[in-house]
């Protein structure tokens, strides 16, 4: 079975993408909701994450808080480092241990699909990759869905926005998301269909 990347800045539309492959049969691993589960039920992952940074980072019911490691781990590249150097080891052997899994349930489907926002900065995970596929909106609608999905004010998501960088030179198909859902799932299954796997 081979491995689509589905990729894209806050607000293009890749989660939506994403859905409509899924209601097609087609498996879809999203890395971020992966890591979620594996803090909930991997307390090493958290030990270690202590250990590196010195200091707990759980709640009183032993629950990750996620805003107290965020307010860590984005303070400094160095500290985000440290934190990716943990966490991403941890999910790429759940997704292998996913693929795994799909090709004996779905063999019959061409490939599989992981959702991430920064696959393209990780060679460890684009050495399962076979295709990655960009999704892409001008930044005026990237903006707007944002603000409307997060409840954010626009400053927010353009200093987020600014952090994010995609290098085109490891993408196969750009996927453009400027209409309506039906329009993205016409532009979906097009896009798909041309990949060649």
């Amino acid at each position: 079975m081979k491995t689509v990347a589905v990729t894209g800045g806050i607000g293009s539309g890749k989660s939506t993408v994403c859905s409509i492959l899924s209601a097609s049969g087609i498996p879809v691993y999203e890395a971020d909701s992966a890591a979620k589960r594996l803090y909930a039920k991997d307390d090493s992952l958290l030990d270690a994450i202590e250990e590196a940074y010195g200091c707990s980072i759980r709640l009183p019911g032993g629950a990750l808080d996620t805003r107290k490691l965020a307010g860590i781990a984005f303070s400094s590249p160095d500290k985000l480092k440290v934190l990716e150097g943990i966490v991403h080891p941890a999910v790429l052997k759940d997704f292998l241990r996913w693929k795994a899994l799909q090709s004996t349930l779905h063999g019959d489907k061409p490939y599989c699909v992981i959702e991430s926002a920064i696959i393209l900065e990780k060679p460890e995970f684009l050495s399962h990759v076979d295709k990655v596929v960009l999704v892409d909106a001008s930044l005026s609608t990237r903006l707007r869905r944002a603000c409307e999905r997060d409840g954010a004010e626009p400053e927010e998501i353009i200093r987020r926005m600014s952090a994010q960088h995609f290098d085109l030179s490891k993408v196969d198909a750009i996927l453009r998301n400027e209409g309506s859902e039906a329009d993205l799932q016409t532009e979906t299954l097009r896009v798909f269909r041309g990949l060649d796997l």
